[in-house]
């Protein structure tokens, strides 16, 4: 999810912001929604930082936002249960776009060099359905933004907040829309993981075809969530990863397909795979192996393989995506098939992609683990 520039990031935003509240209906009377891809292909500005190489990160200070970078995302996801059974998904999704690398000289509290927006979304295996809402805001007046320490980022009264500042974690994270909320608590198990190279991220050959990704790949969740007009108490494990660049993605790649899993043998596996136009996979996808004890492994390509299994297409969309996998990692003995929690995750809001709960599986079909996904770039 990248590439803005100045003008094309304030128009892709601003056409983003009337698609949402007064878009064109697709057959079945709902508004249509943009391609998150599309979303983000604005062409860099030339006076934003350019992610290039490694660079030395300081904690916790490089929790926070870098508005000198185009754009960024916090992200968290988790899988949830009751003491009875009952299972959930959650995403909550912070994103920041910059359309000034530096503030201009202005004395206005509504002053801001960045617009702002959140999905949050719930997916509950017992109704087989899946809630979603999204928000937009600018970063003045103390409406959205990140800071760090303490570490915060918000959108209006979405947050995650730490709970025992200078330290990010714990951090309390809570959003409500509607009929549906999260309230929960978070706390690591493994140290902070620095993806790829010291936390840069090539994405293409290209000077500035990279980000900066770092993670916590394993987070004891416990607290409240509602959905469907009940309230239950909920544990289980989260995901959060913050990611910022600027034109993040080569211009030929048409796509992504990323995952997140945390096995019950304590290992935790982050791949993606970056499509092109044509479908081929390019050398720059990769992925991240995390052992028990937290220490990380970086992989290539050779060294993972990730093959669609099965389709569900969209009766809102259109679109089909692969929501069944086989994950195959070699050196890490592993052979795993991937299904959703549920079918429709699709996030059919202001923009368009389908990001799950999975259910992880040997081939056999013995439960492994759990995760997420998420597939960005398929079209009707």
């Amino acid at each position: 999810m990248r590439r803005p520039s100045l003008l094309p990031v304030c128009g892709a935003f601003c056409l983003s912001l009337l698609v949402a509240c007064s878009r064109p209906t697709n057959s079945g009377g709902r508004a249509a929604s943009i391609d998150v891809l599309d979303f983000f292909r604005a062409p860099r500005s030339g006076d934003f930082v350019r992610v290039t190489g490694p660079r030395p990160l300081r904690f916790p200070e490089d929790h926070a936002a870098h508005p000198d970078h185009q754009i960024e995302w916090w992200y968290f996801t988790g899988n949830l249960g009751t003491e009875s059974g009952r299972r959930f998904g959650y995403q909550l999704t912070f994103f920041r776009l910059g359309y000034l690398a530096a503030p201009l000289p202005r004395t206005s509290a509504w002053a801001s060099s960045s617009t702002w927006m959140a999905h949050f979304a719930i997916t509950d295996a017992e109704s087989q359905k899946l809630v979603a809402s999204d928000r937009f805001a600018r970063g003045g007046a103390g409406l959205a933004g990140a800071v760090s320490p303490p570490f915060r980022v918000w959108l209006e009264d979405w947050e995650a907040q730490s709970l025992r500042p200078p330290e990010c974690l714990p951090l309390r994270l809570r959003a409500r829309a509607g009929e549906f909320a999260i309230d929960l608590e978070l706390d690591s198990e493994k140290p902070l993981v620095l993806q790829g190279d010291q936390g840069f991220s090539p994405k293409g050959a290209a000077p500035g075809e990279a980000s900066h990704y770092l993670s916590y790949t394993r987070l004891d969740t416990q607290g409240r969530l509602k959905v469907g007009g009940e309230e239950f108490t909920v544990s289980g494990l989260s995901w959060m990863d913050h990611e910022w660049s600027t034109g993040g993605l080569a211009p030929d790649l048409a796509g992504w397909d990323w995952f997140s899993i945390q096995l019950e043998d304590g290992r935790d596996l982050m791949l993606y795979q970056l499509r092109s136009a044509n479908a081929e996979k390019s050398s720059y996808s990769e992925g991240t192996m995390v052992d028990r004890r937290g220490d990380s492994k970086r992989l290539s390509l050779r060294d993972f393989s990730l093959q669609p299994l099965r389709e569900w297409r969209s009766p809102r969309s259109g679109v089909s995506y692969p929501v069944e996998w086989e994950v195959l990692v070699p050196s890490a003995d592993l052979q795993l098939r991937v299904r959703p929690l549920v079918p429709d995750q699709e996030l059919d809001l202001s923009v368009r992609y389908w990001e799950g709960a999975i259910v992880v599986e040997s081939l056999s079909g013995r439960p492994l683990g759990r995760g997420y996904v998420e597939l960005v770039g398929y079209r009707r």
